[in-house]
């Protein structure tokens, strides 16, 4: 339980105050006969009559603590089932992905996965495609059209740069687009623009799957795009898949595609046209480096993958992350993605419930008070 306004519980000061204040009234009030013995008055008095005596006054402290809770304004985040999922799968079409130490390829073992994925998934679940090299597009909006789905997977091919940052970005803009209560992103996380997270707990009907085989080489900051999907109550999964052999042929080893281009100068999402990074294109190992440093320097990271930031990226947005080795470990992670369990979660107060609870602690200490110490008429 959390409070939307947390500092009127300072009030709850007023109640040892209340208690001090009542202590101090019924000193003033005792009288000052004399008895022979102190004894003899303890056992006189029956020890129902003392309790009477109090109990008012304990059950009217309850109400005050009640109605300062009420006035806090206290809220709940419960779960209520959704009658409709949105899952956007972000894929890494970068130039590493056509390598071979996964058979037949890292792609094609990539499309294999989504596409059993997409299958496995009920017939109300909505699914969207977003694909990542040197920047990011919505290659298939969010819809339960399986055949659009199988088509925009297969239609994938890589390009230069891996802008994981952009995915996510793109990945919430695409929720947003469908889900009014998920605002969409800003590119300048400094700017004013930015939307009230939502309390802590509160998660959209909603979920990305992001799938790399590398390190950010360009575009925004992952964990910056991180953020904003988590102030809107996205949660983002992410896998890293390759193996440790894959390695040679991009990061310090020769070309494994002879020296060519392997692109044509094709749109890396699908699409025909021209090369998305302007002819010569952008070099997977080159340009701007990762945001924030002097190139992705992939000898630092195991496999490849930079699994920290992935890890980062999942904790941040209460989700998980996976790592899959083989195109058979990669069909499990997808298979034991949490999809079943999506739910939505709202946000509930429940200041009338204290409010009620306060009025009626009133009324029994009012009801009390003059049943057992009636007024002198």
């Amino acid at each position: 339980m959390t409070f939307l306004w947390p500092g009127i519980l300072i009030l709850l000061g007023l109640v040892p105050l209340l208690i001090a204040l009542y202590i101090w009234a019924l000193r003033r009030r005792r009288p000052g006969l004399r008895y022979s013995s102190l004894s003899l008055v303890r056992v006189a008095i029956p020890r129902y009559s003392r309790i009477r005596r109090h109990l008012p006054f304990a059950i009217f402290l309850l109400a005050i603590t009640s109605l300062v809770v009420a006035m806090s304004r206290p809220v709940q985040i419960v779960a209520v089932p959704t009658g409709q999922a949105t899952i956007i799968l972000a894929l890494d079409v970068s130039q590493s992905m056509r390598q071979t130490d996964i058979d037949p390829s890292r792609i094609e073992a990539a499309q294999a996965a989504a596409l059993s994925f997409i299958r496995s998934q009920k017939p109300n679940t909505q699914i969207g495609i977003v694909a990542f090299a040197g920047y990011a597009e919505l290659i298939q909006p969010p819809t339960t059209d399986r055949g659009s789905l199988e088509n925009a997977v297969l239609s994938l091919t890589t390009a230069r740069g891996t802008a994981i940052g952009s995915g996510i970005l793109k990945s919430l803009d695409a929720i947003a687009e469908i889900d009014p209560n998920v605002a969409p992103s800003v590119t300048d996380p400094s700017s004013e623009d930015q939307p009230t997270p939502v309390p802590k707990g509160d998660f959209a009907p909603d979920i990305v799957v992001l799938l790399t085989d590398g390190v950010a080489t360009t575009g925004p900051a992952p964990l910056d795009t991180a953020q904003q999907a988590a102030d809107r109550g996205v949660r983002v999964y992410t896998i890293g898949f390759g193996t440790e052999n894959g390695q040679d042929g991009f990061f310090g080893g020769p070309n494994p595609f002879g020296g060519q281009d392997p692109f044509g100068g094709q749109n890396p999402f699908g699409g025909g046209g021209q090369d998305p990074f302007g002819g010569g294109g952008q070099q997977f190992g080159g340009g701007q480096g990762q945001p924030g440093g002097g190139g992705p320097g992939f000898g630092r990271f195991r496999r490849g993958i930079d699994e920290d930031t992935l890890k980062q990226i999942a904790a941040m947005t209460d989700a998980k992350y996976y790592s899959a080795s083989s195109a058979g470990e990669l069909e499990n992670v997808f298979q034991s993605l949490p999809t079943y369990l999506i739910t939505k979660h709202e946000v509930m107060e429940i200041s009338v419930i204290f409010a009620a609870a306060g009025a009626l602690l009133v009324a029994i200490a009012i009801a009390f008070a003059l049943r057992w110490n009636p007024l002198p008429l």
